[in-house]
């Protein structure tokens, strides 16, 4: 019974957790939720009330059951309660079949997790048990390779030092391996199972919480109170690797593990146009209502007036009193209720499945886009959702993450400069550089990574020839840094904690410099296949505050220092002799910055042995001062990095995504705002932010890195008022009023189009307006008539934020101010964010702006934001599933996105607009036609078409065109679409399909009914056939209205298509065909003697169209009905076009391409370069130095002979293993680990300490699978 909501307990808020192991019967006392995770939405008791509630929730749905039950009462209905009943009833079956369905998949899903085994500690014995069946306090063994069942606390393992290994691909994104380690008083238990069975320790921890990088606890033992953190724990979601055994205590199960915690509860998305059509079906209920009380008064009148006199023709009901006054009066009430069956037909109830059906097509088209095929994975373009297609041409915010989504997170090497010489840009023999990669041939080098290409001979020249500074250059590179190297199929895998790493060390191994392996006293490397092995004295180990690192080695005598790091702290350091050679460097850097890429500076430094011996008291003295030790040791690193010589810099390429600049400038030209939330420090992300263009060198961007709340306000009001001065500057406009909230439109500025609002932008320095014809003097000028050259560019406003000042900006005293900051900018980038943040961005955004929202990120700490905005789009990259678990959409690359919303997104707002506005278009004319007839049947609710005709009118002769509409029209061809992204903007301002244009939709059908119905009514009216016999019998006239009404509304809507594939010919003409066979075989006298019934239309079709009136009529009608859109239309095309009237004529007159030139000097003249922020390249941690000097890490790597490298010029370079291309960024703010541009410590795999286990198997990882459990908990209800 507790599984039925209504009987669930509620659950009492914790502050902390109390268990003890072995203990089952304690802690089954406390309560705590079980291990069993249910995904589900309904079982079989709850699925019919609860799936019916839910569909009775649409209020369309809620009106025609209404409808039903009036028809269920023959006294007011003159239609058969079937022809509500049938449809009704399939519309909630399909609804309801596709809800189970999916409910069915999940329940399935929980099954496959929930019954999954692992074996636990009962008594004195191993006993197998399924997941669900795990508890809170049992002791389980996890084996190699096996997914956490729970989140657990490390009670040993079979590994020395109590450390195990773990990959979080599917937790975090990062699929470098993760060390943790069990207490060294428990890790001595190892697998006995006498010691496990008797282990009797007390657990006192945190209540359960999303916090993926805390943890606070202790354990009591022994009478010891031991402290327990995050690196004791696993978490479920995570996987065991490389480590044959390990035992921990469940201390969170079920819904309370931080991984359910994080996954947060999939809402049901609904679009813009659902909401709506809600208002529009309570709007068309009034109005129907309004149409019945008219009815009503005038039958009361009538009744009174007229119909008393007539009842011996026109008899009332027996239960009509006989009063005059009283029985006119009930029968205008039994009419007003007749009236609203028979006028329901505006609010038809093919509405939703026609929109549904529409859309499952619409997202078919995404599914099957071959230009959306990711080739080299083999993923295609998927919509996971059918309910949002509309909404992805109305976007106006995205929230994109950055590693793995702008970028590949692939590091390569690409430049360098050593004592200030240049290398890496290679040049033609006039010394230009050469642009054009493709025209270049890559350098081969024996070994080397897939993604490094390099093609500047300089570099290979001078280091054939021995010239000390390189020589010194790459034996840096090959020394000072904490990589671990480890032979794999004979060759030497690098594994490191930053791909940055990797890139250097790969890229010094391919110059021929090569580090074969370590201990904890020494690193070999071979120069030109020498071996060569240095002393290892010390690292000084990198940390955020410090932003370098060095190590300090000795050979043959001689004791170096090597350091690398950020530019700004190794010129810092320099000797006063290096001066010209850093001026000459740092014109380097900024030209690798500007090119996007991750810079490095790198110095050395020799020391003699007195002056070594001397600082390594001192570094002793500090590591073991029991005060200020780690100010101590950062002093004596200080003091012995000084005086350095600057040996040169490196420039590493973060690889952006393919096509990723040119999407992004497309969709910011398309007018949507993009804003990067990503874990990357602001130098990195500025730098990416120029190489993907999202930020401008013509951009004024504004940087907020405060850390305390009042800093953080005064910098957003200095940053506001500086949005001010610039905006008065440059436009027109006078801010009187500076507490008001910024806003271009309250300006009345275009942000796509800056220039045009300038300060005297179309008048030269004679005050004559220019000529917009002339591509000269079509340039802007300014004032006083200078040239452009001569005028500062202005492209916008950019804003970069920290997370630390986020937290603050986030507040709800200054959230609001920082939004109008925002939206204010073209490009927004929040760096160090945490995913809550990214989410409460998002979130922010959305409650304020009222504007459609999409976050596209590819792994687990990108989940609650594209759970959270409008659109979620997940990427399937290298980081595991859960982020396209989570998504609305996915495919395999960014670069998609455009091609999404241009051409996927557009078209589909486009045709589900048309759709909607013809739809409620043909409905009225059709349903009004009863209306009008009202007045000349007494308002007696009789219906003027037949029966059948009402039955089928929606089903066979007007919806298979509209159907056509929605699904295959297209204003513009797809690349129409890509090329002109400003085609984008009607969507998102709603100009297709809004309430102005459903009442004028409304209007026009109202009009098409009244001209259908008068104008017929007088062809008829005095009219004979050849024989004598009048027309105006209410057969004929109801067959001539109804096949005016069939022809008329489908031409309608051929006017209305753009695009006439020959489906499109087959379902319009084929539809006015069926009209006519439909109601010549119906009418036939065939049916009399099918069903032995007479039937009063037998005839009618042969008659009416025998007749010349008819066919006058209908070309009368259509002419009247027809010509005036046709005339409106070319008007409005030739004098008034709009976006895409001028984007069809550019495409047939080439005027696009005429204007091209102007646009291109417009670019290119009067450029005002920004300074570059350096982002130095660089594991963002600290670093492997003190596991790799205490020697619990070591390479297992030999040291091998190798034949000296060549290096050939070829077109086609060979490639290495490239298994380290896919080894993850990592940061150094600790409370930023569930973000995967940040890192927790990180143990290559198959790296372990001194002593090796006996009989130990290691393990590969060749094969990538998934925890069933990362789908249930993602798949959306």
């Amino acid at each position: 019974m507790k599984k039925l909501p209504c009987f669930k307990k509620k659950k009492v808020e914790e502050d902390t957790r109390k268990i003890k192991a072995n203990d089952p019967t304690a802690n089954a006392t406390k309560e705590y939720a079980g291990n069993e995770i249910s995904t589900s939405k309904y079982n079989l008791i709850t699925f019919l009330p609860k799936n019916l509630f839910e569909q009775f929730r649409r209020l369309a749905n809620a009106y025609f059951l209404f409808l039903l039950c009036l028809q269920l009462i023959p006294q007011i209905s003159s239609l058969a309660p079937i022809t509500t009943i049938l449809p009704l009833v399939f519309v909630l079956a399909l609804t309801a079949i596709k809800d189970a369905s999916d409910d069915i998949a999940r329940h399935r899903s929980d099954r496959q997790v929930n019954n999954r085994e692992i074996k636990t500690v009962v008594g004195k014995e191993f006993v197998t048990r399924k997941w669900k069946d795990i508890n809170v306090g049992d002791i389980v063994q996890l084996t190699n390779n096996q997914f956490l069942t729970a989140d657990i606390v490390l009670i040993s393992t079979s590994e020395p030092n109590g450390l195990c290994f773990i990959e979080t691909a599917e937790l975090d994104g990062e699929t470098n391996l993760k060390v943790r380690q069990a207490l060294e008083e428990t890790g001595e238990i190892g697998e006995d199972i006498e010691k496990l069975s008797s282990f009797d320790a007390e657990i006192e921890y945190e209540a359960p919480n999303n916090n993926l990088s805390r943890f606070e606890g202790n354990l009591i033992w022994n009478n010891k109170t031991l402290p327990l953190k995050n690196d004791n724990v696993l978490l479920r979601g995570t996987r065991l690797r490389n480590t044959q055994w390990a035992f921990g205590i469940v201390c969170y199960a079920g819904p309370d593990t931080k991984l359910m915690k994080n996954s947060g509860k999939a809402t049901f998305k609904r679009t813009q146009i659902d909401h709506l059509l809600n208002q529009i079906i309570i709007g068309i209920v009034c109005f129907l209502l309004v149409m019945c009380a008219i009815m009503t008064i005038c039958c009361g009148f009538w009744e009174s007036f007229f119909g008393y006199d007539y009842r011996r023709y026109l008899p009332w009901e027996k239960y009509v009193s006989k009063d005059q006054k009283i029985g006119a009066l009930e029968q205008s009430l039994l009419v007003f209720l007749s009236y609203i069956i028979i006028l329901n037909t505006v609010v038809p109830i093919s509405l939703y499945v026609s929109v549904e059906f529409i859309r499952l097509l619409q997202s078919k088209w995404i599914d099957w886009d071959i230009q959306m095929f990711y080739e080299p994975k083999k993923v295609p373009a998927q919509a996971r959702t059918t309910t949002l297609n509309e909404e992805l041409g109305q976007v106006e915010y995205i929230f994109s993450d950055k590693t793995g989504t702008l970028t590949q997170n692939i590091m390569t090497f690409n430049k360098c400069s050593i004592r200030g010489k240049l290398y890496g840009y290679a040049t033609d023999e006039a010394g230009n550089e050469i642009q054009d990669s493709e025209k270049l041939k890559s350098i081969e080098f024996e070994e080397k990574d897939e993604e490094f290409r390099w093609y500047d001979e300089k570099l290979i020249d001078a280091i054939k020839n021995n010239e000390e500074d390189e020589h010194n250059f790459f034996t840096l590179l090959s020394l000072c840094h904490t990589v671990m190297p480890e032979e794999k199929d004979g060759k030497i895998i690098y594994q490191a904690q930053s791909p940055d790493e990797n890139a250097l060390v790969s890229a010094a191994r391919s110059f021929g410099f090569v580090f074969d392996s370590r201990t904890q006293n020494s690193i070999t490397i071979r120069v030109q296949d020498k071996e060569e092995t240095y002393d290892l004295l010390n690292i000084l180990d990198f940390n955020n505050d410090r932003k370098r690192m060095s190590i300090i080695v000795k050979k043959d005598g001689k004791i170096v220092l090597y350091c690398k790091g950020a530019d700004s702290k190794i010129k810092e350091r320099l000797d006063s002799s290096e001066t010209d050679v850093m001026a000459q460097t740092d014109e380097h850097l900024n030209k690798f910055a500007s090119d996007g890429l991750r810079t490095l500076c790198l110095a050395w430094k020799d020391l003699d042995e007195g002056e070594y011996n001397k600082w390594a008291e001192v570094l002793n003295k500090a590591n073991t001062s029991m005060e200020n030790r780690e100010e101590r040791v950062n002093d004596a690193y200080e003091e012995i990095e000084k005086n350095l010589k600057l040996l040169g810099a490196t420039g590493i390429e973060d690889k952006l995504q393919d096509g990723v600049p040119q999407c992004i400038e497309r969709l910011s030209r398309a007018g949507i705002k993009i804003w990067v939330l990503t874990g990357d420090k602001v130098a990195t992300a500025y730098n990416i932010g120029l190489s993907c263009r999202l930020l401008t060198s013509d951009m004024e961007i504004n940087f907020i890195e405060e850390e305390d709340e009042n800093e953080v306000e005064k910098k957003l009001e200095k940053v506001r008022n500086d949005m001010i001065d610039k905006v008065e500057q440059l436009f027109a406009v006078k801010i009187t009023d500076r507490r008001q909230r910024l806003d271009w439109k309250d300006w009345g500025i275009d942000v796509m189009k800056f220039d045009q609002h300038r300060k005297n932008y179309n008048y030269n320095n004679s005050g004559q307006t220019q000529d917009k014809n002339d591509p000269i003097s079509s340039l802007p000028t300014t004032e006083n008539g200078s040239s452009p050259q001569d005028r500062e560019q202005f492209e916008g406003f950019g804003l970069l934020i920290t997370g630390q000042a986020l937290v603050h900006a986030l507040s709800d005293k200054l959230k609001m101010r920082f939004l109008e900051l925002g939206t204010m900018c073209k490009a927004v980038v929040c760096c160090r964010v945490t995913p809550l943040q990214k989410a409460q961005v998002v979130e922010l955004v959305m409650q304020n702006e009222k504007k459609i929202t999409l976050a596209i990120g590819d792994g687990a700490n990108d989940v609650s934001m594209i759970q959270k905005a409008h659109i979620g789009v997940g990427i399937s990259g290298e980081e595991g599933r859960q982020a396209v678990l989570a998504s609305d959409f996915c495919f395999g690359q960014f670069c998609f996105l455009e091609r999404l919303l241009l051409v996927h997104g557009r078209w589909s707002y486009l045709r589900i607009s048309k759709f909607l506005r013809y739809f409620f278009y043909k409905n009225f004319a059709f349903t009004l036609c009863h209306f009008w007839f009202g007045f000349f049947s007494g308002f007696s609710a009789q219906t003027i078409y037949d029966p059948f005709f009402v039955a089928t009118y929606n089903v066979f002769f007007s919806s298979l065109p509209v159907l056509a509409l929605g699904v295959f029209d297209q204003d513009v061809s797809a690349d129409q679409s890509m090329r002109k992204p400003h085609l984008y903007g009607p969507g998102q301002n709603n100009e297709f399909f809004n309430k102005k244009i459903f009442a004028e939709s409304v209007i026009h059908g109202i009009l098409t009914s009244c001209i259908i119905f008068f104008v017929a009514y007088l062809s008829v009216s005095n009219s004979t056939r050849s024989n004598g016999i009048t027309q105006a019998d209410l057969q004929s006239f109801a067959f001539m209205v109804a096949t005016i009404m069939v022809i008329v509304v489908n031409l309608e809507n051929a006017l209305e298509t753009w695009y006439w594939p020959s489906l499109y010919h087959l379902v319009l003409w084929g539809t006015i065909v069926v009209h006519f066979v439909f109601h010549f075989i119906l009418y036939s006298p065939f049916i009399i003697k099918i069903f032995k019934r007479n039937y009063h239309y037998v005839g009618v079709a042969q008659s009416v169209l025998s007749n010349e009136h008819f066919w006058f009529t209908l070309l009368l009608t259509c002419a009247i009905l027809l010509l005036p859109i046709f005339c409106r239309e070319f008007f409005r095309m030739r004098f008034m076009p709009n976006k895409t009237d001028r984007a069809r004529l550019n495409r047939k007159y080439r005027m696009d391409e005429k204007a091209a030139f102007v646009e291109h000097i417009k670019q290119r003249l009067g450029r005002v370069k920004r300074p570059i922020l350096s982002g130095y390249a660089f594991s963002q941690q600290e670093g492997w130095g003190p596991l790799i000097t205490s020697g619990r890490m070591q390479s297992k790597a030999a040291s091998r002979r190798r034949p000296p490298a060549q290096i050939n010029n070829i077109n086609s370079p060979t490639t290495t293993d490239n298994d380290l291309s896919q080894i993850q960024d990592s940061t150094d703010d600790h409370l930023l680990k569930n973000e995967k541009d940040s890192s927790e410590t990180t143990i290559p795999s198959k790296f372990v300490p001194n002593v090796e286990p006996t009989n130990r198997k290691p393990s590969t990882n060749a094969t990538k699978e998934t925890d069933p459990l990362l789908s249930s908990i993602n798949n959306k209800p």
